[in-house]
Formats: C-alpha cells, structure tokens, sequence
C-alpha cells in the first residue's frame, strides 16, 4: 500500500490535535472518575473505528480488515499494559490527580518508540527473509512467558532504566506537585513523579516490543501498522482509568493474551513457507474469539468466586 507524504503529514496533524484537546482538557490535574473516563475512551474508540471505515472506503475490505485485526491485537494487549501501569502507580504510591499526566507524557512516548520499531521492522521483514522466522520465534517465546510467567514482574525500583536514572539525574524522593523536575536548596532536581514517568516509558519500550512484532505478523504496511498502534494507544490513558478498579475480574485474561501472541508468531513463519500468509477473515475470527472466549472465562470465574461462601460467612 501506498501512501503520499500528505496523507502522512494530515494523519500526524490529526493526532497532534487530539493529543492537544485532551492536554487542555485535563491541564488542571482533576482526578478521573469512571464516566469520565467511559466517555473519553468511547470517544478514542469511536476515532480508531472512523479511521477504518475511512480505509474501507478508500482502499477496500481488505486493506481496512488488517487495520481492525492490528488495531484488535494492540487494543487486547494495552489490557496487559493497564495491569503493570496500575503496579507502578501503587507502588510509588501515585497520587491519583497526577497519573493522568504521567499516562499522557508515557503515550507520546510510546508512539515516538512505535514508529521507529514499525519502521525498523518492516524494512527487515521485506529485505531479510529470515527475521520472519526469528520475529515468529520471539513471538511464542513471550507467548509461553505471558501464559505461565504472568505476574512476575520486577519491583519498578529494580528497573535498570531507573536505577541509571537515579544514579545520573539528582532526584528527590518526594512528589512536588506534579512537576517532573523542580529545585531544592537552589539545585534543580528530578521529582518522584520523573521516575515514575521513565519506569511507565521503560515498561511500555518492552510492550512496544511484543506488540509490533504481532501486527507486522498479520502485515509489512508501515502505514496500517503504525495507524493501527496509535488509534489503539491513542485511548490507553482511558482505558487505565475505566479498567483499574475492574482488573481483580481479568484472572485469565494473559492466557487469552498468550495465544494471540503464539497465533500472531506462528502465522509470522507460515508467511515465509508455501502456505503463506493467511486470510484477513481467518486472522479477525481469531483474534475476536479468543479475547471473547478469555474474558468470558475470567468473569465467570471472579463471579463463581463472589458467590462462594468465605470461612467467615459460614455458619
């Protein structure tokens, strides 16, 4: 697919203007409560889904059913980056009015390391045949990890990234607003709230990693992928604020994250083989089944839960 450097510079305005409307919006560190959030993350999904009924019309059935198969795939595995974002949070005890603008700071990071990834990517997987197989191979191995590892994750204090920036920026330990940097007895220091902001970057830099490799899997498109990543991630900062009461019921959800990682790695290396790649259709069906399927199975669980009599309550 090709696409003229104007449709690249209109899309880029388009989000740059999205992403300044929601700054100034929230420019006065107001805590999110969940209908706010529900709105805001409507409103994201609303453009993600536009954005593909635009391609549909522009470029064909085909074109826009990769856009919604990659836009599935980031969308599902944000879930996972909601999980650790939350860990963070309550670990350096985030006062809740400030996590919005650390979300915030972490999406335009996050889009910055996707957009060199995807092009990074793609160019090795159409110039260097074999990367399809080493891509695929990455892809179950995070796969197994997900679905048997899940929940092992380092303290944030423990990240390397933290530690170096500990170690090279003078840092206050102690919120100061919410003020990344700030200066105590005349010496300009990094606050709690920075540190928190590298350990949000440090941990998305590792989900980034996963997440394109999975949708280069379903296509090489720079374009499609890259639009797909940013409408997904786009909405990451409401989704955290509608999902982190509600993450306790998602107990199965990384087994449903798993498979789409170990589909997205195995349908990876079948593109280099005679079978070649497979149809859109076969890749959305799956993709739609298993997150269905692995948040069905964890609410019925957490509600089975809920309804079993505690030691306490029995007579």
């Amino acid at each position: 697919m090709s696409v003229s450097w104007w449709v690249w510079a209109l899309l880029m305005l388009a989000i740059a203007v999205m992403l300044a409307i929601d700054l100034f919006l929230h420019r006065d560190n107001h805590v999110i409560g969940f209908r706010e959030a529900a709105t805001w993350s409507g409103i994201w999904i609303a453009a993600g889904l536009l954005f593909g009924v635009i391609l549909w019309a522009w470029q064909g059935g085909d074109v826009a059913g990769t856009y919604f198969a990659g836009y599935l795939i980031e969308k599902a595995l944000s879930i996972d980056n909601v999980f650790v974002f939350a860990m963070i949070f309550a670990y350096f005890a985030v006062p809740a009015a400030y996590q919005h603008k650390v979300l915030f700071w972490g999406v335009i990071g996050a889009l910055v390391f996707r957009f060199v990834f995807i092009f990074v990517g793609a160019e090795l997987l159409e110039t260097v045949f074999w990367t399809a197989y080493l891509f695929g191979a990455f892809l179950i191995l995070t796969a197994y990890k997900m679905a048997f590892r899940h929940g092992k994750q380092t303290p944030p204090d423990r990240n390397p990234v933290v530690r170096l920036v500990r170690r090279l920026v003078p840092t206050d330990p102690a919120y100061h607003g919410d003020r990344f940097f700030t200066r105590v007895n005349g010496r300009r220091v990094a606050t709690l709230l920075f540190v928190v902001l590298i350990a949000v970057e440090t941990t998305d830099l590792i989900f980034a990693i996963d997440s394109v490799a999975a949708i280069l899997a379903i296509t090489t498109s720079t374009f499609i992928v890259w639009t797909a990543n940013a409408f997904a991630i786009l909405g990451l900062r409401s989704l955290y604020f509608c999902l982190a009461g509600l993450l306790r019921r998602f107990v199965h959800l990384h087994y449903g994250l798993a498979v789409l990682l170990a589909f997205a790695g195995v349908k990876l290396i079948l593109s280099e083989t005679p079978v070649g790649k497979l149809p859109i259709p076969v890749t959305l069906g799956v993709i739609v089944a298993t997150i269905a399927v692995s948040i069905a199975w964890s609410l019925r669980t957490t509600s089975a839960r809920s309804e079993t009599p505690q030691p306490s309550q029995l007579p």
